[in-house]
């Protein structure tokens, strides 16, 4: 089956930075995290998927199409659910949505009225009235109204309270139950990464440094700890983002199995967050052969 996102060879120039060479594939039924730090291209690759800025090089297709020769069937087949609000401050719920609906061929009421009951979403009140959480669950409704099958999410859970970020990440687990959609989500709070994403794409200073599986990369990634002894020259080279204190150190390696043999039953080798991965990439970067 043809992957319901897939981005081969991107490439988009700025005054001060480039996006390049980014190339990642998303299979349908299930959710991709992007992740980096601020400054590093997952918006500005989030723009160029949703044909907000135009690409200098590069393919992108969604659901087999590609995005600059069928734009308008492209975006009949995505849902977007951004931090910002982008609807009519103006208008209530039901307003907006008479406006939003007509734009979509698949619209479904049904769909629209369930989501806003499940969201207990205040119909009447205006769009600025609404909470940060509300207009979040808005988006979401939007887009789950019009039978997406491709739902990207750009920071939707910065500044949620825990609760509601629960109920967001249980939605997007049943919605990819269905095995024809697809989630990319891009996101600072790798912890809820943690707990739904299946595939992880790391973009930094332009460039993406791996696409892998989640549980390959925390499989493949330690996070290596031991005594000042321990830190022989071969090991030290092959550390990423090392932290040597008084008593010892402290790295990540993107060869697990590699690291034991080097240390042997003295070394101890965690496994990692997709936070801790993300900050010691970042810290060392440099071209790490990351989930092979």
């Amino acid at each position: 089956m043809e992957p319901i996102l897939e981005v081969k060879g991107l490439r988009k120039s700025f005054k001060d930075f480039t996006l390049q060479d980014i190339s990642f594939s998303l299979p349908r039924g299930f959710i991709m995290g992007l992740i980096g730090p601020n400054g590093s291209g997952k918006s500005t690759t989030i723009k160029l998927i949703m044909n907000l800025m135009r690409k200098e090089a590069g393919e992108i297709r969604v659901c087999g199409l590609d995005t600059h020769r069928h734009e308008l069937a492209v975006k009949q087949k995505i849902g977007f659910v951004y931090d910002e609000n982008h609807f009519y401050d103006e208008l209530t719920v039901l307003e907006m949505k008479k406006i939003v609906a007509p734009f979509y061929r698949e619209w479904d009421e049904e769909a629209f009225t369930y989501y806003v009951h499940r969201f207990q979403l205040p119909v009447r009140k205006k769009i600025k009235e609404l909470s940060k959480g509300n207009k979040m669950k808005f988006a979401l409704t939007v887009a789950l109204s019009h039978h997406a099958e491709l739902i990207i999410m750009d920071e939707p859970t910065a500044g949620l309270d825990p609760v509601m970020r629960s109920e967001l990440l249980e939605v997007l687990g049943e919605l990819i139950q269905d095995e024809r959609k697809g989630v990319l989500f891009s996101t600072h709070i790798t912890t809820d990464l943690d707990k739904v994403a299946d595939y992880i794409a790391m973009i930094n200073e332009g460039r993406v440094l791996f696409s892998v599986a989640k549980d390959t990369l925390q499989e493949t990634c330690g996070l290596v700890k031991g005594g000042k002894s321990q830190l022989t020259p071969e090991v030290k080279d092959r550390l990423i983002g090392l932290r040597e204190g008084s008593f010892g150190f402290e790295g990540l390696t993107t060869n697990r199995k590699q690291m034991q043999d080097l240390l042997g039953e003295q070394g101890i080798i965690e496994r990692p967050t997709l936070e801790e991965i993300m900050v010691y990439l970042v810290r060392g970067y440099r071209d790490a052969d990351v989930g092979s």
